[in-house]
């Protein structure tokens, strides 16, 4: 399956880490962001999920459940993608701001893609 003993040793599950303290810090007290308390836990839920998701199948230790696990994560990068649009939209980030977040969730969704491919192979 991979050469990786635990999850935590999974690249695609450390950038969804990063990820998840990217977004935690970019709604942070004092913005609309923050205010806005359903889209804020939405969008940390989304993050969450994706890291969530493969260290979940990771544990399951078969590789069509595994890329199950990452198909979901990989859907989930996308909400948090698109909800960055709309925290951009809603002036809770700077354009430079969500575009950060956004390239890093589209390189981390190409990470998960391409590992899912290899699982599938």
């Amino acid at each position: 399956m991979s050469l990786a003993k635990r999850f935590e040793d999974l690249r695609i599950w450390q950038e969804a880490r990063e990820q998840v303290l990217a977004i935690y810090r970019s709604l942070k007290r004092g913005t609309g962001g923050y205010t806005d308390r359903g889209f804020r836990e939405q969008l940390q839920r989304a993050s969450v999920s994706v890291m969530n998701n493969i260290a979940e199948g990771f544990e399951r230790k078969t590789p069509k459940d595994f890329a199950h696990f990452l198909d979901l994560a990989k859907g989930s990068c996308g909400e948090v993608r698109s909800m960055l649009y709309v925290a951009e939209d809603l002036n809770y980030l700077t354009t430079s701001e969500a575009l950060v977040l956004r390239d890093k969730a589209e390189k981390l969704s190409r990470g998960i893609a391409a590992f899912t491919n290899h699982l599938r192979s």
